[in-house]
């Protein structure tokens, strides 16, 4: 067995900016298949870490993200190695310490660019006796923590952070840790999950109520490797989950499906290209996550799912995608949970339809890896796109099926971030001059082959 290097995640920052100009492609055509979902692959190291004996797993995602979270459990004493020539391809087998086993670090846990890693580790740590430092690359230092910091110090954990509940940020933890019942004030699948994590070394019960559902892989993961863990939902549709704590956790054979968020690229790209005719295999569709897919119906486009099935608890199927002529909606805000990180491309999408788009309810969005309301509507507009940016989200007013001017000769700023990046190439599909995005680099941290794998649906 090797052990699987340990990536760069600080790779957008310490090498030279690679940009690219996507243009006009033929049309997007056959079978293709999109990276392990990422959600599915941080939880699977952190709990397989967690579990007592080997948990294995097929199709993890390895972008940055992902790798981050490895490197930090690896440094606090789980086993994680890669075997590439497994039965189902590349396999990992994690050989965890059980809950209440993680030692003390070394040395500071570098994130990268990845919120995810960061918030779950901090809720994972913040119920055992150990300090850690969490450092991460300029743009995730810039995202403010405090939403997890609160809770978690209603449990016992203490933080020393930078200005704004920023990182470079201290952690001591503690055990035993208090029980806490805990009312998300919004809606945030990352901050619920932290609570939960907290509560697995946590003596007594862990609440966490949750007013507008978010996504659910947490629940249905802890479950799986054998937390107590039960939900209840009130009729009004919040979601109380309670976690008794001193979990012994078993380990699992998980095979993670494809991430509906790399998937949404390639399916508005179908959309928007003509002649298209795409399947994208085994998406996960678990509802808390796939409601873009709704979204683009609703539009008119035409997406049919082929041989639904259930897959280590989550539901998956192949996606079907054929070219469509699109009509701009006004999208629910309720929907904003469910596919908070796919609007930079729904933004695309409803720059070709016809007629006008409103999006409302996107707050979140401006304390993502970028501010994307922002940078997306800098990046439309200067593609040829009619943007109105408003204080929570973007309107939108669609070219009716013409593709967009371009870019000219000025690439678009990504800010460092992976989805403006993938969704701007989306729109040098879309377009007559091409669209040139300052720098590719940021794609790996959670799609490292989109590149490759666009050019070979598009047969460039």
């Amino acid at each position: 067995m090797t052990r699987e290097r340990t990536a760069t995640v600080h790779s957008a920052e310490t090498s030279a900016p690679r940009p690219r100009r996507f243009t006009a492609s033929g049309p997007l055509t056959g079978r293709i298949r999109v990276p392990g979902d990422k959600s599915i692959s941080h939880r699977s190291i952190m709990l397989g870490a967690l579990a007592v004996g080997r948990t294995r797993v097929t199709g993890l995602l390895e972008g940055e993200d992902v790798m981050a979270t490895a490197a930090a459990m690896r440094a606090m004493g789980a086993s994680i190695e890669r075997l590439p020539d497994g039965a189902k391809g590349v396999e990992w087998v994690i050989d965890g310490v059980g809950v209440g086993g993680l030692m003390q670090p070394r040395t500071a846990l570098d994130m990268g660019n990845s919120g995810t890693s960061t918030r779950l580790l901090m809720g994972l740590l913040a119920s055992h006796p150990l300090t850690a430092t969490f450092i991460g690359d300029a743009s995730l230092s810039k995202r403010p923590m405090g939403r997890v910091i609160e809770p978690l110090s209603q449990m016992g954990a203490d933080f020393t952070a930078a200005p704004g509940g920023r990182l470079p940020l201290t952690l001591r933890g503690i055990s035993p840790a208090v029980p806490i019942s805990y009312r998300l004030p919004i809606a945030s699948a990352q901050v619920k999950s932290a609570v939960l994590l907290a509560g697995l070394n946590t003596a007594g019960t862990t609440t966490v109520i949750e007013p507008v559902p978010t996504r659910d892989h947490s629940e249905r993961m802890l479950k799986g490797f054998g937390a107590d863990l039960t939900v209840e939902v009130a009729s009004d549709g919040t979601r109380t989950i309670h976690l008794t704590g001193d979990a012994e956790l078993r380990p699992q054979t998980i095979e993670v499906p494809g991430d509906p968020s790399s998937a949404a690229f390639f399916v508005v790209a179908a959309l928007l290209v003509p002649g298209s005719d795409l399947v994208i295999e085994n998406v996960g569709l678990n509802p808390t996550r796939a409601a873009l897919f709704g979204v683009l119906r609703d539009m008119g486009g035409h997406i049919e799912e082929l041989g639904r099935r259930d897959v280590g608890g989550e539901p998956v199927a192949d996606l079907r995608v054929r070219h469509s002529a699109l009509t701009g909606i006004e999208v629910d805000p309720a929907v904003v949970p469910s596919m908070v990180d796919e609007f930079p491309v729904l933004f695309v999408a409803a720059a070709l339809a016809s007629g006008r788009t409103v999006t409302t309810g996107l707050e979140e969005l401006r304390v993502k890896e970028s501010d994307r309301i922002a940078v997306m509507r800098a990046a439309l507009e200067q593609a040829g796109a009619s943007v109105t940016e408003t204080e929570d989200g973007l309107i939108i007013d669609g070219t009716g099926g013409e593709p967009l001017r371009g870019s000219n000769n000025a690439p678009v700023a990504t800010h460092l971030d992976h989805r403006i990046a993938m969704s701007m190439a989306v729109a040098g599909l879309a377009s007559r001059g091409g669209v040139e995005v300052d720098d590719t680099r940021p794609i790996a941290t959670s799609f490292p082959a989109f590149e490759a794998l666009l050019a070979e649906a598009s047969g460039q």
